[in-house]
């Protein structure tokens, strides 16, 4: 057992945080302590460790192979360490009824032998941006709205999967099981400090949408690997199997992860300002006009995945087209309507996103964008109000709307130019994932489809 004490060989390193760690994990008698990191491609890694190995995890941090986990590190400098962050400490719920006993995670910075950050260590990628952003008073904060479908178990996933449910947008299915998922999902993520805005039940059969609060970006993508790695756990514990896949369904919409975004000058949010256009002061056109600068540049990130661009060019809301407006939801950014009284609600809608991405990578190139655009003191051009998808070619091309890449192999060329992109993410992250990106691409190419076999073989 753990004692509540730090040791004397650590007294004078133990900072409160840490020692609150060690206390909670012997009063609530935790058996078990997970350290979580991601590799680039944001997939969740991690190792256990007993309670009296924590004591030197925190100080020292617990040595592992690097070069097995994607994109970490190269194979020549396999020694890598984990070092938990004390203060993402939280008591697993879904693990409670465990007869082994309760479980706690960390989240974790991986670090070289030497105690530098590793290269390939995404959250350190997105602290970096944060930090930048700090140097010139900028805090900024998320708020991801994560779609996801649940569907039948089945054993051989090349069958069409089968929605657990026929209802639609804000259906209330009364003792339906998607129902009784989102309330297990909530309780369990405010168990966990992660506070939650709304719950629903979206457009397409079977699919579900919950809303986390605003949070600090680096916050919040602690939060959505946990919140992902929670959804998973609590459908497979009731037999079903919940699925971020972007789009699963050919005639039903995708699923995305709309995220609201907002910079803080201290107590003030920057992106407010009275009396203007929707009520978006100069900082919050900048910070627009950024992103969509840099928008097709960073798609890949946004959207990893060949399914990704089946979501995105699939209609259904989806944003196929660089282009913001005022509650215009076929936009790529779109800006809420504002609610009087509540100068911290005015934020920045990105819609591109969806729930498969890195959120480490993805925040921190969506501040970076933002950031460059008010550091260059880039123009907002006027807002569409149409619908999008319902405008001609022509038409879009004379308001100069440009399209996002409709494929992963598209989105990789515009990426892979971009030295912007480089900058932010460090060569080593950019390197292996469009290395592993265009593997990817590569092997999709080559399949024969079920379209393709339907099509053409009666008739060829």
């Amino acid at each position: 057992m753990v004692s509540g004490r730090p040791s004397l060989r650590y007294a004078r390193t133990m900072n409160a945080q840490q020692e609150f760690v060690l206390r909670s994990v012997e009063e609530n008698d935790i058996r078990f302590v997970r350290l979580w990191f991601t590799d680039v491609l944001g997939q969740l890694k991690s190792v256990a460790i007993a309670p009296a190995e924590l004591e030197d995890a925190l100080e020292e941090g617990i040595g592992f192979d690097g070069s097995a986990v994607e994109g970490l590190t190269r194979v020549s400098e396999d020694d890598m360490l984990v070092k938990p962050d004390a203060s993402t400490f939280q008591i697993l719920p879904m693990e409670g009824a465990d007869k082994a006993g309760l479980t706690a995670r960390m989240f974790c910075d991986v670090l070289t032998p030497e105690g530098e950050p590793s290269l390939g260590d995404s959250r350190h990628v997105l602290k970096m941006a944060l930090d930048k952003a700090k140097e010139k008073g900028f805090s900024f904060y998320c708020h991801p709205e994560i779609e996801f479908y649940l569907f039948e178990q089945q054993s051989d996933w090349t069958r069409p999967p089968v929605p657990i449910d026929e209802g639609g947008y804000f259906d209330q299915v009364p003792r339906s099981s998607s129902m009784d998922f989102r309330r297990a999902a909530v309780s369990q993520l405010e168990q966990l400090g992660i506070p939650v805005e709304f719950s629903h039940h979206e457009a397409g059969p079977g699919q579900n949408e919950i809303d986390l609060r605003h949070a600090d970006a680096l916050e919040t993508a602690d939060n959505v690997m946990t919140f992902k790695t929670l959804v998973k756990e609590i459908s497979l514990d009731r037999g079903i199997y919940a699925s971020f896949m972007p789009k699963p369904l050919v005639d039903q919409p995708g699923s995305g992860m709309h995220t609201h975004l907002s910079l803080f000058e201290g107590d003030s949010n920057a992106f407010y300002e009275a009396g203007e256009e929707f009520n978006m002061s100069r900082t919050a056109r900048q910070f627009a006009a950024g992103i969509l600068y840099h928008a097709q540049e960073i798609t890949a990130v946004m959207n990893q995945y060949v399914n990704s661009y089946k979501r995105l060019w699939g209609g259904a809301e989806a944003p196929s087209y660089v282009c913001w407006g005022h509650n215009n939801r076929s936009a790529l950014l779109r800006i809420p309507q504002y609610k009087p009284g509540k100068t911290d609600s005015a934020r920045i809608e990105f819609r591109a996103l969806d729930p498969t991405c890195n959120p480490y990578l993805a925040f921190a190139l969506l501040l970076a964008c933002g950031v460059d655009g008010i550091d260059k003191q880039m123009e907002l051009e006027e807002p569409t109000t149409d619908d999008v998808w319902d405008l001609t070619d022509g038409e879009r091309m004379a308001m100069g709307i440009q399209p996002l890449p409709g494929s992963l192999d598209s989105a990789l060329k515009q990426m892979e130019k971009s030295d912007f992109v480089a900058q932010i993410l460090g060569e080593h992250v950019f390197e292996y994932f469009l290395r592993n990106k265009h593997a990817e691409w590569r092997q999709y190419r080559q399949q024969v489809t079920q379209y393709e076999l339907a099509q053409y073989l009666p008739r060829l």
